[in-house]
């Protein structure tokens, strides 16, 4: 078996196709709607009419064909031009493939074409106050009412809600019958009455915002149930780890951005007579951060590429999310250091990206459970939870 580590033709176009895509509106078009609360619908648009929101879905439902690979690239690519859309992350990427694998014929024909070309979105809602990172604590419940379903809870730090036309919501099935609750995902219109979303003030600079939910009493008809009701944990994690890959795209992203700002003010800022890059004190830290880029991009290329190929990617995906959020905070970190005084002016762009690398080794998973996960699957230790 040959390892080919050359991306070919097809995906260096479609790199060059989405970087240009991403360069026409930049960092300064995003930062801008961030901070008057608007939000990236041109950039959204363009993006699903040119076919890159849905180049992982299939093409019979609107869709490129194409895999995990050729989405990460996207994001990580509009990331790099200064527009890091966090909703491919939830859509295309967990709402997408999630309904692409186990939904109806009418749910993915219901679904899938408007989440391809970007005339629908969807959000996707998992986290809970109490529950955090431990979704086996998940509350929201759903009961059999007639022929359809009533689902109560409450959710949080869910994206784009604001956004969305429907949530695919996580909750528990209540079976009185066999006295046991079980994980089932659940398609839910963004005005369904019983369903309310409050936003959560963030010091994030980002278009995209997070929001609190309250179900109450949300009412939906039968098929609002994805997939099979015993097949839940199979179906969530068939999302969760396509979001970690895509999360660690997001970060790779935003990591190249800050290299690109870093590095050209280092060869442009001129002190003692030289660009400041000519210092070993400036150039080997944004050494160590590129190596760092490089190191994470390889490993979310290869978590992708197994997700792709029906592999096991427990492992690798995490392992990329990992890398990529060190990477992208560390990066972020040294561009700031590099630009000095003016790496805190909105001038240069850079500050922007601060809190948007740090949530990264936060969500959708935390370091330490990507750490916990890795010690205890891979290096067989104890488990800690």
């Amino acid at each position: 078996m040959t390892l080919d580590f050359d991306e070919g033709d097809e995906l260096r176009d479609l790199r060059a196709a989405v970087a240009r895509l991403g360069q026409k509106y930049g960092q300064e078009y995003f930062l801008r709607l961030a901070r008057s609360d608007g939000r990236p619908d041109d950039l959204w648009a363009e993006a699903g009419r040119a076919g890159f929101l849905g180049v992982n879905l299939p093409e019979e439902f609107g869709g490129g064909g194409g895999g995990l690979v050729e989405l990460t690239i996207v994001l990580e690519e509009l990331g790099a031009a200064g527009c890091p859309l966090l909703l491919m992350v939830v859509s295309p990427a967990i709402c997408g493939t999630i309904i692409a694998r186990f939904g109806t014929a009418d749910q993915k024909q219901r679904w899938l074409p408007g989440i391809a070309d970007g005339t629908t979105t969807m959000a996707f809602a998992i986290t809970e106050p109490d529950a955090g990172f431990n979704s086996h604590e998940i509350t929201t419940t759903a009961r059999r009412d007639g022929d359809g379903w009533v689902l109560s809870g409450r959710k949080v730090w869910i994206s784009g809600v604001d956004q969305a036309d429907a949530l695919l919501v996580v909750g528990k099935l209540a079976d009185t019958g066999r006295g046991t609750l079980r994980p089932a995902l659940f398609v839910v219109p963004a005005d369904a009455p019983g369903l309310e979303a409050h936003p959560i003030p963030m010091d994030i600079v980002s278009p995209e915002r997070q929001f609190s939910l309250f179900l109450d009493d949300v009412r939906l008809p039968g098929d609002a149930l994805v997939g099979h009701p015993d097949q839940g944990i199979a179906q969530l994690f068939a999302g969760l780890n396509p979001e970690r890959v895509m999360a660690a795209s997001y970060s790779n992203g935003v990591a190249r951005l800050a290299m690109a700002k870093a590095t050209a003010y280092a060869r442009e800022r001129q002190v003692w007579g030289q660009p400041i890059g000519a210092h070993q004190g400036l150039a080997h830290p944004l050494a160590a951060c590129q190596i760092e880029i490089e190191v994470a991009r390889l490993m979310t290329q290869k978590a992708a590429w197994l997700i792709d190929h029906g592999h096991d990617a427990g492992t690798a995906a995490n392992s990329a999310k990992y890398a990529a959020a060190e990477a992208a905070v560390h990066a972020v970190d040294q561009a700031i250091q590099t630009h000095g005084g003016n790496g805190l002016s909105q001038e240069y762009g850079v500050a922007a990206l601060l809190a948007m690398s740090r949530v990264s080794r936060i969500a959708p998973v935390s370091r330490e459970m990507i750490l916990s996960f890795v010690a205890q699957h891979d290096l067989q230790l104890p488990r800690s939870y």
